[in-house]
């Protein structure tokens, strides 16, 4: 293997079509199903699918034999499925999604979700990072092995529209393509984080996901707040302390111990060494106003709090009206949407159930309490890394980013992992992606920097080729 070859295929690939290709694929605001309930109606999903289709159709006549169906289930987001043949009976799976967070607000002047902006090796928009460029990572990849002519094992590529939602749509692909899809010895995901842009990051573990809509109501109707202040208790000072069984207000520590995990002592180990790597990295990448500074100083901590130790963010509300609006009334009800990161190891349907009956449970003062559960997916924890594996890792990230690999888990989800880890015990998971220092997905300023995504997908071609050559020696 040519790893020179490899690099030039792959930037030229970038920077001629893929770079072209994500600037357009910004400017769809595809939302995901949970952030546009008439998506179909709308037609965004269905353009972006397009888009990649069409890309796609023309690299594969460069892949022999290689198929693309849209699958469309009755009444879910579409998937695109890719099979590209391989020179043995062996399969990997490659993955993705097109899906993407709502706008938000806080662009900076000449920035937007659905405006793509190229700055030096920056190209800012939603879902360039998150995850647009897989599909054609993954190609590129392919193509550069087959410029060559590498051998590979068969290739799945699936790219799913629902993630942003949780995957639920995503389960009833992977049982509809089952017989299709096989049984992968090796699973590739492009979703994920990097620690910073200088080497690659294998992402050991996704915490899971719990939340939903926690809504406290107390009056049919407003009434006056100088009348009944001090008689009728105020529905936001109601939904404070619910949050406060959950939440320690002061630390922000989550209260209830059947919320926590074992840390695996490997896992603690990576933390304190990726904490080594990236040192005040950990939280100078945030947007921070003057003044304000972490919750701890301790750096093995921080990374822990995030990957292995539940947190709660609140990420909506309503009922409050906007303050140019805010009149001198005692509101009727007040909700709040919220986001409960669990432990990787974590059941995250039993998670879900018990933060519902924590929350709903003896209600003060007799108020109406309602917790509307909608997401309940549990994390993952990556098994072992086989020698091979962990070998192909740290050369492919020597050669194309000049540095050793380093491994670190995520704070976020990706349901499609711990799907695939439960029904693939056997498999490997090259899990890796280009979110790095102040990429922002689902915030204001999202980018992707194009030299990560050059060089996760020359990895991703270098490890599929050692694959390969792994599995001719049994």
């Amino acid at each position: 293997m040519d790893t020179a070859r490899i690099s030039r295929f792959v930037s030229d690939l970038w920077d001629a079509e893929i770079v072209p290709q994500l600037m357009d694929y910004i400017r769809i605001p595809n939302k995901s199903p949970m952030f546009d309930k008439d998506w179909v109606a709308h037609g965004h999903m269905d353009a972006a699918v397009k888009l990649m289709e069409t890309w796609a159709h023309t690299k594969l006549p460069s892949l022999p034999g290689a198929t693309l169906e849209v699958v469309r289930l009755e009444g879910r987001t579409p998937l695109i499925y890719i099979e590209v043949p391989g020179q043995n009976d062996d399969t990997v799976v490659l993955y993705g999604h097109l899906d993407k967070q709502p706008e938000m607000t806080g662009w900076s002047e000449g920035l937007g979700p659905w405006t793509p902006v190229l700055k030096g090796d920056k190209l800012y928009g939603r879902g360039g990072a998150d995850d647009g460029y897989a599909i054609f990572g993954s190609l590129a990849a392919l193509l550069a092995l087959q410029e060559q002519g590498i051998p590979h094992a068969r290739c799945v590529i699936m790219i799913e529209a629902c993630e942003e939602s949780g995957s639920y749509d995503l389960p009833y692909y992977v049982d509809h393509l089952a017989p299709r899809i096989g049984n992968p010895s090796l699973v590739v995901c492009l979703d994920s984080g990097c620690g910073n842009y200088e080497q690659l990051w294998l992402t050991t573990s996704l915490r899971g996901m719990t939340g939903g809509e926690l809504t406290v109501q107390v009056l049919d109707e407003g009434v006056h707040s100088g009348d009944a202040s001090g008689v009728v208790p105020s529905s936001f000072r109601i939904l404070r302390d619910l949050l406060s069984r959950l939440e320690d207000p002061e630390t922000g520590r989550i209260k209830p111990k059947e919320l926590y995990a074992e840390i695996p002592a490997q896992r603690i180990d990576q933390a304190k060494a990726a904490a080594g790597v990236l040192g005040k990295e950990i939280y100078s990448k945030f947007p921070f106003v003057e003044g304000m500074h972490p919750v701890t100083e301790d750096l093995t901590e921080l990374v822990l709090n995030r990957t292995w130790r539940p947190q709660l963010a609140v990420t909506g509300a309503d009922g409050l009206p906007p303050l140019e609006s805010a009149g001198n009334v005692l509101r009727p009800k007040t909700s709040v949407k919220l986001s409960l990161r669990v432990p990787p190891t974590l059941d995250g349907a039993k998670a879900g159930d018990f933060v519902k009956g924590l929350l709903e449970k003896d209600p003060p003062y007799g108020a109406k309490v309602s917790f509307k559960l909608e997401k309940d997916g549990s994390g993952w924890n990556a098994p072992q890394l086989s020698p091979w594996l962990e070998d192909a890792v740290t050369k492919a990230s020597e050669q194309y980013f000049g540095k050793p690999a380093a491994y670190m888990g995520e704070g976020g989800s990706i349901p499609f992992m711990g799907m695939l880890g439960a029904k693939f015990p056997q498999a490997q998971f090259l899990i890796t992606g280009v979110l790095g220092p102040h990429s922002n997905a689902h915030g204001p300023n999202e980018f992707i920097h194009i030299p990560t995504g050059k060089r996760v997908s020359m990895v991703v071609a270098d490890v599929v080729a050692r694959h390969f050559e792994q599995g001719k020696r049994g």
